[in-house]
């Protein structure tokens, strides 16, 4: 079974009940998906190679640790996780960025893949998958099924919101790839919304409806 990062930290947690409520402006629930992301990458990153540096400080000749954000790629899936790129960005400015275009069909709620573009050498890097929810699960399935051909040294998956459908069907499919999430919610409605969840993450984000 796969593994599941619930970031419970009171900053994240905090963030994440002002985006659920319905009253929150579209300036205000982009601002803290943007504020919520960042901080989630703190712990999404943790355990990402290092190396040695040799640095001069003011004083005198040291060493130090660095990371090194090109080998680093956020694979953002179209529309919402643009909602949640930019928040971790400011964390990894370096880091390459990959986008995936997947649409739900409404009558299957399949994911159909409209767009794939990514940095060269992708055998050389470490992905991210980004999307604001983890829902039916279908359209991260089918995003790391895509990635996984390109053959990534390491594959990880993050999202504000999930709920235990999304996550048994992500580790059906791909038991090796760790969830980094804020919450998980208690289930879908039949039309394949998390409840209690945020809403439409992208109508939100976008003021669209």
């Amino acid at each position: 079974m796969g593994t599941v990062h619930v970031i419970e930290h009171p900053l994240v947690q905090h963030k994440l009940t002002m985006m659920r409520r319905k009253d929150a402006s579209t300036n205000s629930f982009r601002r803290l998906a943007n504020e919520i992301s960042a901080l989630m990458t703190y712990e999404v990153l943790r355990d990402i190679p290092m190396q040695e540096i040799d640095v001069e400080t003011p004083l005198e000749s040291t060493t130090g640790k660095v990371i090194d954000g090109k080998k680093l790629v956020f694979v953002s899936i179209l529309r919402a996780g643009t909602g949640i790129l930019d928040g971790m960005l400011t964390i990894v400015p370096g880091a390459r960025v990959g986008h995936i275009g997947l649409y739900r069909d409404p009558k299957t709620l399949g994911a159909v893949e409209y767009y794939f573009k990514m940095p060269g050498d992708l055998q050389e890097r470490d992905v991210v998958v980004i999307d604001p929810m983890l829902a039916t699960g279908n359209s991260a399935v089918a995003a790391v099924e895509r990635l996984k051909e390109c053959g990534p040294k390491s594959i990880k998956f993050v999202c504000l919101l999930t709920c235990p459908e999304g996550v048994a069907a992500l580790h059906k499919a791909h038991p090796d790839v760790p969830i980094y999430t804020a919450a998980v919610d208690r289930q879908l409605d039949e039309h394949g919304y998390i409840l209690p969840g945020i809403g439409d993450a992208g109508d939100r984000l976008f003021g669209t409806k």
